[in-house]
């Protein structure tokens, strides 16, 4: 084991645990504040990829976007050559905040050292949920985690004679990778422990999403719980099997989600909330470490609806977080204020929006509230192909304030979600959403907007409830 990296004179030194979104656009912003003279900045990645779109990985594998690299923002040569000391393949194991450095490990010839640092900012990202099943790790079962994942998913579509895929878990990457499956010409089968499809959504609205997918030709199968992954005399996966039924598969894909990637911060004795995040300030700081900062998917994030910390990871927020604490690092001020919890995915054409709380978070958190459902189209209804959509409000009794908004449609669906947003980013009641000047032209909408449409519909419900 090397010594601790020294010699540095009165330069500072970030070190950065990480570098896809949060981990990078956190160092690279810091240099636009400080150039090297002034600030060394080391980051450590334990794959061979850096600033990667995670979330453009369906859409690799089904075949929109035609090569890997069309998904990687700015590679590793590009972060040196603007004096970022990027070392790839190299995994921190061990994180002494006494002492203020890190221990990392090259992955390729297994030696060690520490590095010292004045600023750390841990952004370790999530872990994908892959339960200890027998057969999990047989050939043949794939995860989606990074693009290393994808390439390995591809190589064995490639030598793949059968054509019968199951994917395990129905979130956004179950069901994005079962469009991915379908465009690859497989049979899709998709199980998933849940009521419905798309736990995000409530389970009214998870039905829509379930009827369409079985329109598709995909087999849904829910409240299921894998019980084991059965393999061949070729050790590959040959089905996925449930309490009560098994079903034949070629090529697993697992989609059940992820954890916050926090055992080196619980090791280190760093802040960690109720969902496994590590917990940070307005400014990204973890809580009562004046030197560390983190973000991404390895953190907690104030619900701007119920008050609360959650776990939402989405590319979306980690590049804010680096965007912040690199503003902070490199000596400027910059906030995170929280989310609202807005995403949108889609399988096929089916578009699937949602922001705010579903119902079961309202009632967690001791809301009282009203709910309504309204049917519309994308377009006016005579303009052509005017696509049916749904949309779903809630709406807090009394105040009328808006909680939540989830749409399921086809074309023109899903970024209606972000008139939503803003009004709960607002702090807008329904009665207030429904003087909203939207654009109008029959091409777009009809003459009302159907979230405003839910929005009449839920101010009156509302008053009707006095």
């Amino acid at each position: 084991m090397g010594g601790t990296s020294g010699g540095r004179g009165a330069r500072e030194r970030l070190v950065v645990i990480g570098g896809d979104a949060a981990g990078m656009s956190a160092a690279s912003q810091a240099r636009r504040l400080r150039g090297p003279d002034e600030l060394e900045i080391v980051a450590f990645e334990r794959g061979r990829f850096t600033s990667f779109s995670a979330c453009g990985i369906p859409y690799w594998v089904g075949g929109d976007v035609p090569d890997r690299d069309r998904l990687i923002a700015r590679t590793a040569e590009e972060h040196r050559a603007r004096d970022i000391d990027l070392r790839l393949r190299t995994e921190v194991t061990e994180i002494d905040p006494a002492r203020g450095r890190v221990r990392a490990r090259d992955l390729d010839s297994g030696t060690e050292s520490w590095t010292s640092y004045d600023k750390l900012v841990i952004a370790t990202g999530a872990r994908p949920i892959r339960p200890e099943l027998p057969g999990m790790d047989a050939p043949g079962v794939h995860g989606v985690q990074n693009l290393e994942d994808g390439q390995a998913l591809l190589d064995t579509l490639a030598r793949t004679r059968g054509r019968r895929a199951v994917v395990v878990g129905a979130g956004y990457i179950g069901v994005e990778m079962a469009e991915a499956m379908i465009r690859r010409g497989y049979e899709v089968t998709v199980v998933n422990r849940g009521r419905e499809p798309m736990a995000t959504l409530d389970p009214d609205m998870g039905r829509l999403v379930h009827e369409a997918m079985t329109g598709m030709g995909i087999t849904m199968v829910n409240d299921a719980e894998v019980t084991a992954l059965p393999t061949g005399t070729d050790g590959r996966v040959r089905a996925v099997a449930t309490e009560d039924a098994e079903f034949p598969a070629d090529v697993v894909v697992l989609g059940i989600g992820v954890r916050p990637e926090t055992g080196l911060a619980r090791a280190a004795g760093l802040p960690v909330g109720e969902h496994g995040g590590l917990l940070t300030d307005r400014s990204m700081r973890v809580r009562g470490y004046e030197n560390v900062w983190a973000g991404g998917d390895c953190v907690e994030v104030l619900d701007l609806v119920s008050g609360q910390e959650r776990h939402i990871p989405l590319g979306t927020h980690a590049n804010k977080h680096g965007q912040v604490i690199g503003a902070n690092v490199g000596g400027g001020y910059a906030t995170f204020p929280g989310v609202v919890g807005t995403a949108v995915s889609k399988v096929c054409d089916l578009e699937i929006a949602r922001t705010g709380l579903r119902e079961k978070d309202a009632h967690r958190v001791g809301l009282r509230f009203e709910s309504v459902v309204i049917e519309s189209t994308s377009r006016a209804g005579y303009y052509p192909n005017a696509s049916p959509m749904t949309v779903k409000m809630l709406a807090e009794l009394r105040t009328g304030r808006l909680l939540g908004v989830q749409i399921v449609g086809r074309e023109g669906a899903g970024k209606r979600v972000d008139i939503a947003a803003v009004a709960l980013t607002a702090g807008m009641t329904v009665e207030q959403m429904t003087a909203l000047d939207l654009g109008y032209a029959p091409p777009f909408s009809p003459v009302w907007d159907p979230v405003l449409v839910a929005a009449r519909k839920a101010t009156a419900k509302i008053r009707g409830a006095g």
